[in-house]
């Protein structure tokens, strides 16, 4: 029962940490495009990779 007093205070914490990081996140602008990065990886690059520096062709 006494393990009760230290869990509970460390659970709130972890949930106030979770919260404090998500409201960050948001204000931050991470959720504002949602689409772009799965839809943008469908598009072709214009420009050719360089040549690899350590092994021959």
């Amino acid at each position: 029962m006494n393990i009760l007093l230290l869990l509970i205070p460390a659970a709130l914490f972890l949930g106030l940490l979770g919260l404090v990081a998500f409201l960050w996140s948001v204000r931050s602008g991470q959720f504002e495009d949602l689409d772009g990065a799965a839809t943008r990886i469908l598009y072709d690059d214009d420009t050719p990779l360089p040549p690899s520096q350590g092994r021959p062709d």
